[in-house]
């Protein structure tokens, strides 16, 4: 039931507000005869995601039974949670904004509006790390061993699309760390490569460089296609380039130029895979010859890959990566300080980078999750609550 314009001059005198003060244009809201407050949820939208839905962009909630909900867009992740609010929310499809009324109405037009709904809590988003742990974990059901070890046809294979159904991440996050995995389309499914068939593959690659007198900065990719295509499959050779590599064109003919870190950094991971802890000094001697010619080794390539123990007589190293590390930041915090107590910032960063959100400092981390403390005039950091 619409209200007339005499009822809404009485409102305003009961209100004392002055119609000249106010727009022309009166909503007169009257609830639905289909009025519910269960068939709505709200959402609060950034003007980065209101700006995608409005192209046509789509949000995606992804997460298992178990899993607390994420929202995606294209590029980014977000968590949910329940805010609660004191005001009543209340949904009005036909409702207007301010810059949405006639400005040329005569005063007091009365425009009647239908209350469809309402609600006391909407959905809150919160930028988050995207959750990706678990990505290498389906990978490695079935690791990629090259095309003479392809026996078990039933084993797990995923699409991008499965993926995407099952890890709590963006499309884009799970396409960069896809590659950040090394990870290989093999016949339209992802397959993480055996790590010692990566190798095997990086060792041809080395080998013909040392045999030709290339240099690890413009390696021809037709040649090398051409000499390693009896030994194994282009793609294969063509990914690991990718992998440890970047593309260049020059003349019309493609290059690559490998990455002497990423080289060094897989090296040494072979190395250190196998042992529990390394001699430092010999290692960094096996180390520096098993890299190819005119590459030079350095312990900064190791950062989140392996850790240096400067306490025990003879100095020793060992592999610690990231990625194995939980995904949680206390639980990360807590694995790390059962470990070693006491951890210099230079140590521990390269551990905890990745949990840094936007705009926050690995220093801002620590001060949240960590003591510091002086130990020999060095400052160190260890944890706040008893680790059990």
């Amino acid at each position: 039931m619409s209200r007339s314009r005499e009822e809404v001059e009485a409102t305003l005198q009961i209100a004392k507000l002055n119609v000249e003060d106010l727009r022309s244009t009166v909503q007169c809201l009257t609830f639905s005869e289909t009025f519910t407050s269960g068939d709505y949820s709200l959402m609060e939208l950034d003007d980065a995601l209101c700006k995608e839905v409005e192209a046509g962009g789509s949000l995606v909630i992804r997460g298992d039974k178990m899993d607390h909900a994420v929202l995606c867009s294209q590029n980014k992740t977000y968590d949910l949670k329940i805010a609660d609010t004191s005001n009543l929310l209340l949904f009005i499809p036909d409702g207007k904004t301010p810059e949405l009324l006639p400005a040329d109405q005569p005063p007091l037009s009365i425009i009647p509006c239908e209350i469809a709904g309402f609600s006391n809590h909407y959905w809150e988003l919160r930028r988050r790390r995207p959750k990706l742990k678990k990505l290498k974990k389906l990978l490695l059901e079935n690791p990629y061993e090259g095309p003479e070890n392809e026996k078990d046809t039933s084993a797990s294979v995923y699409m991008t699309e499965d993926l995407l159904n099952q890890i709590q991440a963006s499309k884009e996050e799970l396409m960069e760390h896809l590659k950040v995995l090394h990870a290989c389309n093999v016949k339209g499914f992802w397959r993480l490569l055996d790590f010692d068939y990566e190798m095997k593959l990086l060792n041809h690659i080395t080998q013909l460089m040392d045999s030709e007198s290339w240099s690890f900065s413009r390696v021809p990719l037709r040649v090398c296609l051409e000499e390693l295509r009896p030994l194994e499959p282009e793609e294969m050779i063509e990914h690991c380039l990718e992998c440890f590599g970047k593309r260049f064109s020059e003349e019309g003919e493609t290059f690559f130029a490998l990455d002497e870190d990423k080289i060094c950094r897989a090296t040494a991971q072979m190395l250190l895979q196998n042992a529990v802890k390394f001699n430092l000094s010999e290692f960094q001697e096996v180390w520096q010859q098993s890299v190819p010619e005119g590459m030079t080794t350095r312990l900064d390539q190791l950062r989140g890959l392996a850790l240096v123990d400067r306490t025990s007589r003879p100095e020793t190293i060992f592999l610690l990566k990231t990625e194995d590390l939980p995904e949680d930041t206390q639980e990360r915090f807590n694995t790390l300080f059962s470990m070693r107590e006491k951890w210099t910032e230079a140590d521990i960063s390269p551990y905890i980078q990745d949990l840094c959100r936007e705009k926050q400092t690995i220093g801002a981390l620590l001060t949240k999750y960590a003591r510091s403390s002086l130990q020999n005039g060095i400052k160190v950091f260890n944890s706040r609550r008893p680790i059990i």
